[in-house]
């Protein structure tokens, strides 16, 4: 059961990373502006944080069946729906359902996965679902790059949605025992945890600015980099290649025994660890225009991607007790999709060329993993 958790993993992300490198050129073929691009790209995770909040609470309380199943389903309408585009607005329109609804998914799947997992070996498991993550970046870029410059970017959006749409009708036959494991213990301890306890615990305060500040060079990535790849001379495919990179070098990290990394040492070291090294990535991605040494530097965003995506899982399920773990994962992925927004919404407000976009980045990361290591050591 728990490899096909992994798989609608592996899937919910592959949604997501397929939209990277098409996404502002797909706005921006709609005619949009700089400004209205960068809300295109954000406007998938700012509806993602709703949805994320709402299965958290949901996951809870029901059990991860009826929250998958739902946002299987209506993730897959939501892809279809992007055929009905004519204007950025109604781009912006679809991109807000795509989100909301997509958001279901991602939460009750990882908290059933860290369920299951024997507490000694969480960064291993962890490892593992990350290894999932990271196939669906190797995957999901280089396929939608390649498809979209043969076909067009709705039709890379279609076959994502098809796919959901199988993943939905095998929910229904395969993750129909969960609902009778559901705990019934689960209420009462859930209803007296409040917002402001879950901010109150130092693990998960650390784990949510991990995810945000992880996803928000993320929103960077999508924004800039298609566009510095199209001012470069190169296709969407080329993006998608260099968006597949980071991946490949993340799970080769997960699946190898490197993984026993993340039960050996404290979460905290790795997370400023592989937040240091995405930030000189994207300090060196601003520098560079020699196509080489870009997929050099992706490489090296995705050893830092690697130590930084357990390190703040671990952290969450230390800090979280399996009758409030939904919630807690609910909060994790609104700050995984706050992030997006912020890193993507941010730099088209600003109007920065991609290479300021990421010095910008680069800079906040560094700031930001030096931080967490002198507030673990006071």
């Amino acid at each position: 059961m728990r490899s096909f958790v992994y798989l609608i993993i592996f899937f919910s992300f592959f949604d997501l990373f397929t939209q990277l490198p098409i996404m502002s050129p797909y706005a921006n073929k709609l005619g949009a502006t700089p400004f209205i691009t960068g809300l295109v790209v954000g406007m998938y995770s700012f509806a993602n944080t709703i949805g994320n909040v709402i299965s958290g609470v949901l996951t809870d309380k029901k059990g991860p069946y009826y929250v998958l199943l739902f946002g299987l389903f209506a993730t897959s309408g939501a892809l279809f729906l992007y055929h009905l585009v004519t204007e950025p607005i109604g781009l912006l329109f679809i991109r807000f359902i795509h989100g909301l609804v997509a958001g279901f998914i991602v939460p009750a799947a990882f908290t059933f996965s860290a369920n299951q997992t024997a507490s000694d070996k969480r960064g291993k498991g962890v490892a593992l679902s990350g290894a999932f993550v990271g196939l669906a970046a190797i995957v999901g870029p280089a396929m939608s790059g390649i498809i979209a410059s043969k076909k067009s970017e709705v039709f890379v959006l279609s076959i994502t949605a098809s796919i959901m749409l199988l993943l939905s009708v095998l929910s229904v036959v395969l993750l129909k025992s969960i609902t009778i494991r559901r705990q019934t213990t689960i209420t009462k301890s859930t209803s007296t945890i409040s917002i402001r306890q879950f901010f109150q615990e130092a693990g998960l305060v650390k784990a949510f600015a991990g995810a945000f500040f992880l996803m928000f060079s993320q929103g960077v990535l999508a924004y800039m980099l298609p566009l510095k790849i199209l001012h470069l001379g190169f296709d969407t495919k080329t993006s998608g290649l260099l968006l597949s990179i980071f991946g490949f070098v993340a799970i080769l990290i997960f699946i190898m025994p490197t993984n026993r990394i993340f039960d050996q040492v404290k979460p905290v070291k790795t997370l400023a660890f592989g937040m240091a090294l995405m930030g000189t990535s994207m300090l060196l991605l601003g520098q560079t225009e020699i196509l080489l040494f870009m997929y050099m530097w992706m490489g090296l965003y995705g050893v830092g991607f690697a130590f930084l995506f357990p390190s703040i899982n671990s952290l969450l399920i230390d800090s979280t007790h399996s009758s409030n773990r939904g919630k807690a994962y609910g909060y994790f992925y609104a700050f995984f999709s706050i992030g997006v927004v912020a890193g993507s919404s941010v730099t088209g407000y600003l109007e920065l060329t991609a290479n300021d976009g990421f010095f910008l980045t680069g800079i906040v990361l560094l700031i930001t993993s030096s931080l967490s290591i002198l507030i673990s050591k006071k």
